[in-house]
């Protein structure tokens, strides 16, 4: 499996374990995960969170098992500096988060990056949250990204592609029904929010809209990533559907 919503690094609201390199592969070990697209998780709240992209390149230039999807900040000067270099990394993806940046979610800067990112063949990373409003720290006051903001970004360039995380099924919906069919075909979603049994969330979204839009993502180590196996294996689906899920679609993804 390909897990693309891991991250390296300490939380800042509160203790996580195993945030480290080799607890989060220990962890995959454990999951059967064979690769992971990692984030560094504290320069999210950075001012500037590419200052954690040096540190994420070396660690993952020793660890094969690591990709990884160095941030951006189109609100800084030299983001496109950033983006070259990721580029030229053959990166799976970058990520901004504009809550984190304090930014619009579909303003001007965001607007810009997502051209670029068109123009660059490089998809776009974003988490509609990382925590649920009801456990946040008080200190934590980034905003949720809203469903407009994703189709609104979409609709910014025609060859752009984005992945979105940790977003629950009835914003999947509003996203893919309120999106044409061309622009939900360049929207793809993790697992990492999506309910299992007994509410059936993720089954529910498989059924309308295919397993061609879902990657495998867990949130570790935010999240267990053990969870998101399991709702993997509760499905009822047809391997080459599982397969697609945990596999496929990731790997389609990074090499277009």
């Amino acid at each position: 499996m390909i897990d693309v919503n891991a991250f390296l690094g300490g939380y800042p609201f509160r203790r996580v374990p195993g945030t480290g390199p080799e607890a989060v592969l220990a962890a995959m070990d454990r999951a059967g995960i064979r690769e992971a697209w990692v984030s560094h998780l504290p320069s999210l709240y950075w001012r500037d969170p590419t200052e954690g992209n040096a540190w994420l390149y070396q660690v993952a230039s020793r660890e094969g098992r690591f990709r990884p999807v160095p941030a951006v900040h189109p609100g800084l000067p030299g983001w496109e500096r950033v983006l070259n270099e990721a580029l030229a990394r053959r990166v799976p993806a970058v990520r901004a988060d504009p809550g984190c940046y304090a930014l619009a979610p579909a303003g001007p800067e965001m607007r810009h990056l997502v051209q670029a990112l068109g123009e660059r063949g490089i998809p776009l990373l974003l988490a509609v949250r990382l925590e649920d409003q009801r456990q946040r720290h008080p200190n934590d006051v980034a905003p949720e990204l809203p469903a407009a903001a994703v189709r609104a970004l979409v609709r910014c360039h025609p060859e752009v592609r984005l992945l979105v995380t940790h977003a629950d099924r009835s914003f999947v919906e509003e996203v893919h029904f309120g999106s044409t069919p061309e622009e939900a075909a360049r929207i793809w979603w993790d697992l990492a929010w999506s309910w299992g049994p007994p509410e059936d969330h993720l089954a529910q979204v498989l059924e309308t809209m295919g397993p061609e839009r879902f990657v495998f993502g867990t949130g570790q180590p935010l999240r267990l990533p053990e969870a998101a196996v399991a709702r993997l294996e509760l499905l009822d689906v047809s391997p080459a559907a599982r397969h697609m899920i945990s596999e496929r679609n990731a790997s389609s993804l990074a090499s277009c």
